[in-house]
C-alpha cells in the first residue's frame, strides 16, 4: 500500500517525535553515541557495538553502527530499524537496548550505554 506524499511525511515526523523525547531538549545536541554490548547466540560472543545518531532537532538523519554509515533507517516511536552487512538491526533508546538477527543464524541481544 503507497501512502501519499504529505501523510508519509506526517507518519515519519510522527515517529520521530517519540526517539527525540529520550534526548536532551539542547540546542547544540547533533549526535547521541551509544556502546551496545551485544551478545550473539548461538555462540555466546560479546561484542560491542558503536552506535551513532545524527539528528537536527527535528529529524534522525544519519545512523553509523561502528563508524559504517547504515544505506536506510526507519524510525518506529522510540526504535530505530536498520539493517548492515545482512544483520537486521533495532535499537531501542528509550529502553537503551539493542536486537539483532544476522539471517537467522545468530541473533543478538544487549544492553546499551549512553557515551555522548
Amino acid at each position: 500500500m503507497r501512502l501519499p506524499g504529505g501523510l508519509l511525511a506526517c507518519v515519519a515526523l510522527a515517529g520521530t517525535i517519540g526517539l527525540f523525547l529520550t534526548w536532551p531538549a539542547s540546542a547544540d545536541v547533533k549526535s547521541v553515541r551509544m556502546l551496545c554490548e551485544a551478545v550473539y547466540l548461538p555462540t555466546r560472543t560479546v561484542w560491542a557495538r558503536e552506535v551513532e545518531l545524527e539528528h537536527n532537532g527535528q529529524a534522525l538523519t544519519a545512523v553509523r553502527i561502528d563508524g559504517v554509515s547504515v544505506y536506510a533507517f526507519s524510525v518506529d516511536g522510540t526504535l530505530v530499524l536498520t539493517s548492515l552487512d545482512n544483520e537486521r538491526i533495532q535499537i531501542d533508546t528509550a529502553s537503551q537496548t539493542w536486537h539483532s538477527d544476522f539471517r537467522g543464524l545468530a541473533q543478538s541481544q544487549g544492553r546499551c550505554e549512553r557515551t555522548r
